[in-house]
């Protein structure tokens, strides 16, 4: 008896015991581990499977960021799938599901933003503008969403409001001086109250200012004060605006203004309003020309481009902003030849 309570107490026993004990507790934890891990990859090929095909839901990144704590940035890529695909409702329906889920304030101010932003670019402007407003109510100093709404006020033309937060920006220390010039511009221009006399003097002293607004004075002078855009001919870059120029009917132009104008008597030239010049140091302006030379004036003509100098995109027709950067006068016109399109009367035999 003496000798089995030994034995009972023998402490290798015990050891052997205390190590059979932690070897069936880690086995149980290990293999409980993998069972959840098969588990999540399942849920997971399963959730890669429907975003594959594309029927991704909007409780589903729900899902990721709570129950599998997916990394916030990642549901945010994900979701911006949509934006990509121009499918901007889906895209809105993600982020307000996720808004109901997420407590963090700096994440859900992102979130905030980037709902702003897409109902921005989905054509919701009041919408995108009461959701800047909010945020701005609990971060009046974000440069970011204060220059957005900028861009909501500008599409809603409220000139003034954009002026007005275009300031704020000047005294956060934001580079924002062309829209300054460009908002006070656009209200005097959209102004009714002042005489057309007043514009002009207005715009012109804008313009004295901010070489940048030239296409935007140009265009007024065109429309409102022609003897004043012929009269000082020679200050402007013509080559900035060819596309303007080209489009001008002959009983508007001032023939004794084009006559000592080098660039002008090429371009009337090749519209065929005049016979002035025998060939030009532009290609295109010399093709027709030539063509006008031989009778074949109705054959070709020419197309404009223009080209963003922020981001590069090409858009068909200008813009004071780059409908894809919003970058503001950033347009350059590019020229090129084009097939002549017109129509020919014929009377019914």
């Amino acid at each position: 008896m003496d000798n089995l309570v030994i034995e009972y107490r023998d402490p290798i026993l015990g050891v052997i015991l205390v190590v059979a004990v932690v070897f069936f507790i880690s086995f149980f934890t290990y293999s409980y581990g993998i069972y959840k891990e098969k588990r999540a990859r399942k849920d997971y090929r399963k959730l890669s499977l429907r975003f594959e095909l594309g029927n991704l839901k909007e409780n589903d990144y729900v899902n990721l960021y709570k129950t599998y704590n997916l990394p916030f940035d990642t549901i945010l890529l994900l979701a911006s799938s949509s934006l990509h695909k121009g499918d901007y409702n889906k895209a809105i329906s993600i982020y307000l599901s996720l808004l109901e889920h997420v407590k963090d304030r700096v994440k859900k101010e992102e979130l905030l933003e980037l709902l702003g932003n897409t109902y921005f670019k989905g054509g919701f402007l009041q919408r995108s503008k009461d959701v800047f407003l909010k945020i701005l109510k609990f971060s009046p100093r974000n440069k970011n969403v204060l220059r957005n709404l900028m861009l909501v006020n500008d599409k809603l033309k409220d000139y003034k409001k954009s002026l007005e937060i275009c300031e704020a920006l000047n005294e956060l220390n934001v580079d924002i001086a062309l829209d300054l010039e460009y908002y006070k511009g656009q209200i005097i221009l959209n102004d009714s109250l002042l005489s057309i006399e007043k514009r002009a003097s207005l715009l012109k002293e804008i313009y004295q200012n901010s070489q940048n607004l030239e296409r935007v004075y140009i265009s007024f002078l065109l429309q409102f004060d022609k003897k004043e855009f012929w009269k000082n001919i020679d200050s402007f870059n013509l080559k900035n605006i060819i596309d303007i120029l080209w489009f001008q009917r002959k009983e508007d132009l001032d023939f004794e203004a084009i006559k000592n104008n080098i660039f002008l008597i090429e371009l009337y030239s090749a519209k065929n309003y005049y016979d002035l010049a025998s060939s030009s140091s532009d290609f295109n302006l010399d093709i027709l020309i030539l063509l006008n030379k031989n009778g074949k004036y109705s054959q070709a003509s020419l197309n404009f481009e223009f080209i963003c100098k922020s981001c590069k995109h090409s858009h068909p027709f200008s813009e004071n902003r780059c409908p894809n950067c919003n970058n503001l006068l950033s347009m350059e016109v590019k020229h090129h030849l084009c097939k002549a399109f017109f129509e020919t009367n014929q009377s019914l035999q």
